[in-house]
């Protein structure tokens, strides 16, 4: 008699990322490209790593005083406080004044998980949830998945071609005690009346603030530079989280080191939430993984290596801007349809071309350049040996779809006479 599975109910999950990167995997074309990757490329189509982290792993692997015992649960003193240190700098008041601290997380959305079972257990009047960014976040099913209700909406305008400030404005159509949960806030240039006007309702409201800095540094290549806005929830004396992901702008992807950073008001309501936070990491993960916290700290704590790796980070973004600027000239210098400001307007190494779902897949069909339906690409897929193709392409796509819109409006009229 067959034994039946306890599993024979469970039916297979829906497919959530992935199906473009396969679909590129199975095209036998040669001249195929994938601009959709996560991680940051160098020149040679290859995952950019910090040669400053190049230079500092054979050491720590070669120490001869180096242990693998478990680490502390929350992580390494060390790692955390230059972290820390790095996210709101040695001055600012909340490292003065000993009211922010931080869990050592892992993965990209372990901070979320962490954090979101946290306002979940201790917070339980907040059960609305606004995720704010430059696209869709990965980490909306986290909360969704903790019973939150979530609403996601993106700054980029498609329409207008640019990215909408208004979208983080609009709070005061949000509800008394929700989550906001915001993240490239980089791309989203606000004035200092209109940071006012955002800080006075958000406190009004009560709105609890959830940070997401996956990159700090890569932005404008300036650390200060890209957690500034962090300085106008300080002033302004709130509390909030933070995920701060350490794994891009070091280029250690396979390490996924973060940190869950808390906020308080003085260090006495700090401990408590930390101690709580704790609790529930025995339960999640009990001991973060130290080999990429060994990399970072060692860096962050040398200021030579330290500067080394700032100055790296900043040939990372001139190289980037550079790409943009290439991809937009070249699209002018073709008579491409269009202006094509927007492409060096954003910053970051992920950004939209601005093309619509038919001039898309246009692109994935006609010249196998895989790129997601809403045209946000990594731009450092681009580089010298493909940047005429991908131009000349994006032109092509751009002059179809243009040329049979018209076909399409001819008929229409020829039909009405």
């Amino acid at each position: 008699m067959p034994t039946l599975s306890v599993f024979a109910d469970v039916p297979p999950a829906q497919k959530l990322e992935g199906s473009l990167l396969k679909t590129y995997k199975q095209d036998d074309c040669p001249n195929k490209m994938f601009l959709a990757y996560k991680v940051c490329m160098n020149n040679e189509g290859r995952p950019w790593v910090s040669s400053v982290v190049r230079q500092i792993r054979p050491q720590i692997m070669q120490d001869p005083s180096l242990n693998h015992e478990y680490r502390p649960v929350m992580g390494m003193k060390s790692f955390l406080q230059a972290s820390l240190q790095l996210l709101f700098g040695k001055h600012s008041p909340v490292i003065v004044e000993n009211r922010a601290g931080g869990v050592h997380t892992v993965g990209d959305s372990g901070a979320f998980q962490l954090g979101a079972q946290f306002l979940k257990t201790w917070c339980c009047d907040y059960q609305i949830v606004y995720i704010i960014s430059s696209q869709k976040e990965p980490h909306g099913l986290v909360f969704q998945d903790m019973g939150f209700t979530v609403f996601e909406h993106s700054f980029w305008d498609a329409k207008h071609l640019c990215m909408d400030p208004n979208m983080l404005l609009d709070v005061v159509e949000a509800p008394h005690g929700c989550i906001f949960v915001v993240g490239n806030l980089g791309n989203c240039k606000l004035t200092q009346h209109q940071w006012a006007k955002l800080l006075a309702t958000m406190k009004s409201k009560q709105i609890f603030p959830f940070f997401d800095i996956p990159y700090q540094g890569m932005f404008t290549g300036d650390m200060e530079e890209d957690t500034r806005f962090l300085q106008y929830f300080v002033s302004g004396g709130f509390e909030f989280f933070c995920s701060q992901s350490l794994s891009k702008n070091f280029g250690i992807y396979d390490e996924g080191v973060g940190v869950l950073v808390v906020v308080a008001l003085n260090n006495q309501l700090l401990l408590c939430v930390l101690s709580q936070l704790m609790n529930f990491t025995l339960a999640l993960w009990r001991n973060p993984p130290t080999t990429g916290a060994r990399i970072i700290t060692s860096i962050l704590c040398n200021p030579a290596l330290c500067e080394a790796w700032k100055q790296s980070l900043k040939e990372v973004v001139e190289n980037i801007m550079l790409i943009k600027e290439k991809v937009r000239e070249k699209l002018r210098l073709l008579g491409t349809p269009g202006s094509w400001n927007h492409i060096t307007e954003q910053q970051g190494s992920h950004g939209y071309l601005g093309l619509d779902s038919q001039q898309v897949e246009y692109l994935v069909k006609k010249k196998h350049i895989y790129i997601p339906k809403n045209s946000r690409i990594n731009f450092t897929c681009i580089n010298a040996r493909n940047i005429n193709y991908i131009t000349e392409s994006i032109n092509e796509a751009v002059l179809f779809t243009s040329d049979s819109k018209k076909g399409v409006l001819q008929d229409n009229g020829s039909q009405l006479e």
